[in-house]
């Protein structure tokens, strides 16, 4: 099955297209437009490059945050009117999952993503990428107290880069050198969810924030 992939959540305006859950073609951009000027142009050149067209696409991968409130909606809204117009199903998957691919070893991955202020927005997975906690957005020191159960665990994310100190006095802490967002993984983990049945269409698809805006927080 042919998957299109698009993870908008970071600075990253990133698409793939997958046959399965093996790349195919990726394409992505970080050079100060926004993700609306981006993403568009990104699947077009991606299609033709490929010589594949929305018609053969299977399945839509998208990433729902947590991350940039405006790359998320840009990208759901985007994969709405898509999954709409050519009857796509669509995985939903968090920016979190897709970090944990970073890593293929046997352990269990905690993966982090940089909220500012000291909070972090977290996910810790298996080594089958299966959920074990629900997920946290929370100053650090109170994740650290939360996950510092899980010794001899990876920890992926600019969020485990900035917290290093403290994550590093978990009892084997192991960090990866690839700690980027990518919608490659956002291919594989919705190519996962395919083979699960765990799939939404363009009305059930909803961002993931885990935690209010900037701007909502200083309104309330």
């Amino acid at each position: 099955m042919k998957i299109l992939a698009i993870d908008t959540s970071s600075s990253v305006c990133g698409t793939a297209i997958l046959e399965d859950d093996k790349l195919i073609e990726e394409n992505s951009l970080d050079n100060g437009k926004t993700h609306s000027e981006n993403l568009m142009p990104l699947i077009k050149e991606l299609l033709e490059r490929t010589k594949i067209t929305l018609n053969e696409i299977d399945l839509i991968a998208v990433s729902c945050g947590p991350g940039s409130f405006t790359g998320i909606r840009i990208g759901i809204a985007s994969i709405k009117a898509m999954a709409e117009v050519y009857n796509i199903p669509v995985a939903e998957i968090t920016s979190l999952e897709t970090l944990a691919v970073n890593d293929n070893s046997e352990k269990n991955k905690i993966t982090l993503i940089d909220a500012r202020n000291n909070q972090v927005y977290v996910g810790v997975f298996d080594k089958e990428y299966n959920l074990l906690e629900e997920y946290m957005a929370d100053d650090i020191n109170i994740v650290f107290e939360k996950i510092s159960k899980y010794s001899n665990s990876v920890f992926i994310g600019n969020g485990a880069v900035l917290h290093k100190e403290i994550l590093s006095k978990i009892e084997g802490a192991m960090f990866t050198e690839n700690n980027a967002q990518s919608a490659y993984a956002t291919g594989r983990i919705g190519y996962k969810k395919f083979l699960q049945n765990d799939l939404k269409n363009a009305d059930t698809i909803m961002p993931i924030y885990l935690r209010k805006s900037q701007a909502e927080r200083m309104k309330k």
